[in-house]
């Protein structure tokens, strides 16, 4: 094999086994830090000798076995700095066996619990969650510090920074890398899925920059979804969060015209939806919904999602049901975007005047100011004034809602929609 294509193969297999790798090391070494050292030791091993010994047969088992080695390596010397030879013989003979059981364990596990470990540690709420972010598609989702600076629009040296500060007060604070107790598990459940689903709704629709997707992020976003429904098979949220993300992405290829300008819901080719991917995200919304999991915030939001699924044309879209499903959605999660949602889907059903009233209601959540910088509450409105007939009014709007947008695909939408009602024409 050429050093090319075991450089590929090396590439390939480390995207699928170091999140595995540094989760096993962590376990036993309780520094994430390290932990990330002593797995990129085992990688520079293998580039150097798989590219003249050839691929193992199990190269998972190959990068384990020198993980460990280095490990070992690294337990004996700190221990050499701080005590005599004879006093840390038995102590590391303990370790050792520790260390070993740890990493046979998972050579053999497609996912074991020292991911979960290692996930609950990346969203661990004593983290800001920039830094839960970061830590998360750093170590978990194996992506590197460039790849995730790219994806947010932010220097490397910014992300860098934000990874070293979140390893840092893990290892600071003395957070474990154990499953949570029982009474701190659901809490931390819904740190992890908040994570997730904040990294999915910036890939799905990016808020600056000039493309209207970040498919890397919504790709690992839903990567890492699946990897915790492995992981956590009993809890409905889970599976309600990946059958909300699933039924989202399945639109991706029609969310993009031919030039990577945006393509709204109502205007989407439909035959380009993944269908697949429909099915997969309806069977998790149908599991969390067997798990006891159907009123719970994702849930209702896959069920909304679903709605839309299952319609063939825009004009087919039940949103009767999916003013229903909003109004159960701001019982058990109240928030201003979710009332803004409502009304959008309030003007569906009982037209642009019951929906102007329903934004206004929503304008007043929360004590009125929180949607004033919100660019797609001025969208929304100029989009019902316009169909009201109050062309100036929505004008205004329009014009507001370009002001504050900050994704440039999005604004040429926006300013494409204004130019059209300027010249007295339908708006997109």
């Amino acid at each position: 094999m050429g050093t090319s294509d075991a450089a590929r193969t090396i590439e390939a297999v480390w995207k699928i086994e170091s999140t595995r790798l540094v989760a096993a090391i962590a376990r036993v070494t309780h520094d994430l830090g390290a932990a990330e050292e002593l797995a990129q030791d085992a990688l520079v091993a293998a580039l150097e000798r798989w590219p003249v010994e050839g691929i193992p047969d199990r190269p998972g088992a190959w990068l384990m076995t020198a993980a460990k080695r280095r490990a070992l390596d690294l337990l004996r010397r700190s221990r050499m700095l701080v005590r005599k030879h004879g006093d840390i013989a038995r102590e590391l003979e303990w370790q050792q066996q520790q260390l070993g059981d740890a990493l046979e364990r998972s050579m053999d596990q497609v996912i074991d619990d020292d991911i979960l470990r290692l996930v609950f540690a990346a969203c661990h709420p004593a983290l800001p969650v920039e830094g839960r972010i970061a830590l998360t598609l750093r170590v978990v989702g194996g992506l590197a510090t460039a790849e995730i600076a790219r994806a947010f629009l932010v220097p490397e040296k910014t992300m860098g920074q934000r990874i070293f500060r979140a390893k840092k007060t893990l290892s600071e604070a003395g957070i474990p890398f154990e499953m949570p107790s029982r009474d701190e598990l659901h809490d931390r459940v819904a740190s992890v899925l908040l994570v997730v689903y904040l990294i999915f709704n910036e890939g799905y629709t990016a808020t600056t920059g000039d493309e209207w997707t970040r498919t890397v992020l919504a790709d690992e976003a839903l990567r890492l979804g699946r990897m915790l429904t492995g992981l956590m098979p009993r809890e409905p949220e889970v599976h309600a969060l990946l059958a909300l993300m699933e039924l989202q992405a399945s639109r991706h290829a029609a969310r993009r015209g031919g030039n990577g300008e945006a393509v709204l819901l109502p205007d989407q080719d439909r035959s380009l939806w993944d269908h697949a991917q429909i099915r997969r995200g309806m069977a998790s919304l149908e599991r969390a919904q067997r798990l006891g999991g159907g009123a719970s915030p994702y849930a209702l939001q896959a069920a909304i999602a679903a709605c839309h699924a299952r319609a063939l044309t825009a004009e087919q879209t039940d949103w009767e049901r999916i003013v229903s499903l909003y109004d159960a959605l701001l019982q058990v999660m109240p928030s201003p975007v979710v009332a803004l949602n409502r009304a959008v889907a309030v003007g569906m059903a009982h037209g642009p005047a019951a929906g102007l009233d329903a934004l206004d209601a929503a304008a007043g959540f929360a004590g009125g100011s929180a949607l004033a910088g919100y660019h797609l509450f001025a969208s929304v409105r100029g989009d019902l004034l316009m169909k009201m007939g109050r062309l100036g009014e929505a004008r205004e709007e329009i014009r507001r809602a370009i002001g504050m947008t900050q994704n440039l695909r999005e604004r040429a939408l926006l300013v494409e929609r204004l130019e059209r009602m300027e010249k007295g024409g339908p708006p997109t």
